[in-house]
């Protein structure tokens, strides 16, 4: 007969491995996305609608570049984030790891290709 407590046998299982890891970094991520998006909002709105030379040389100086990358990069990782919470919650078995693969390779493709085509802006 074991005598293991409650607390030996919850060891190693369910959400007390990463999920204040998660929350944090989700937290973190909203804050910094309820601060980008506005600064966002308010450069990108400035240059909408302008010639394409124009949003060239906009895009050209360091505040909307710098802006706008933040955005995608802490945009695409918060995507990450919160998609692979909902896939873990949801779908089961091998679907779980392949879905959560394909998504993560997801947003870093977008993620690398918006500050490529900014960095292609800006430089």
């Amino acid at each position: 007969m074991a005598y293991l407590t409650d607390r030996k046998r919850a060891v190693g299982m369910g959400s007390a491995k990463s999920g204040t890891e998660h929350h944090w970094s989700m937290m973190v991520s909203a804050v910094a996305m309820a601060i980008l998006v506005p600064l966002f909002i308010f450069t990108f709105g400035r240059i909408l609608g302008a010639p394409y030379e124009d949003v060239i040389a906009y895009y050209s100086r360091p505040f909307p570049a710098i802006v706008a990358a933040l955005t995608i990069v802490v945009g695409m990782m918060h995507f990450k984030n919160g998609v692979q919470a909902a896939i873990e919650d949801y779908v089961q078995g091998t679907a779980r790891k392949i879905a959560i693969i394909l998504s993560i390779c997801l947003c870093y493709a977008i993620a690398g290709t918006g500050l490529f085509a900014i960095a292609r802006i800006a430089l």
